[in-house]
């Protein structure tokens, strides 16, 4: 195995290890206002390599799920959630394509394709989880208001989060 693989699947760990023990316990907002969730693991599939197959990011997204559902006992909402991104982030990339294309061999990063392009990526890869997430999570439309509530909540204090661990730990 390569350097590289070898430092996904470290930091997919990680963050799964991290999503499990420490993000899930911290409540914003007390019992009564629970709509703050901390969610920061869709940054491992946000991060794989250009070139991984979709079915590969599939496979990954559902992985990575589980693993998190393990934690979280909720049955399949997140592995779900981390399947619908991992099929749809070819159609993101397609959506934000830079004029002169991709470089195969790249990683999405700001350092490659810059900070408003990340952001823009990252951004839509982080709402279309929460959305999906939460939808799922209640498995009905008629709470349609709380839905976009903790997605929009949730995605402030996750995209902060998630902004913060790309910015600083600069992974490549």
């Amino acid at each position: 195995m390569n350097s590289t693989l070898i430092g996904h699947i470290a930091r997919g760990i990680i963050i799964v290890l991290l999503q499990g023990l420490v993000f899930q316990r911290i409540y914003i907002g007390g019992a009564s206002f629970n709509y703050f969730a901390f969610i920061i693991h869709p940054v491992i599939l946000m991060l794989l390599p250009m070139k991984t197959s979709r079915f590969l990011l599939v496979v990954i997204g559902f992985v990575v799920g589980l693993g998190v559902d393990l934690f979280y006992s909720s049955l399949g909402v997140h592995a779900s959630a981390a399947v619908f991104i991992a099929f749809m982030r070819p159609y993101i990339m397609q959506l934000l394509e830079p004029r002169g294309g991709y470089p195969v061999a790249s990683t999405p990063s700001y350092r490659v394709f810059g900070l408003n392009w990340f952001v823009r990526y990252s951004a839509l890869m982080l709402i279309l989880y929460l959305m999906f997430y939460f939808s799922v999570e209640v498995f009905t439309f008629v709470y349609a208001g709380q839905i976009i509530l903790k997605a929009i909540s949730s995605f402030v204090i996750s995209y902060l989060a998630i902004l913060a661990y790309v910015i600083l730990f600069n992974p490549k």
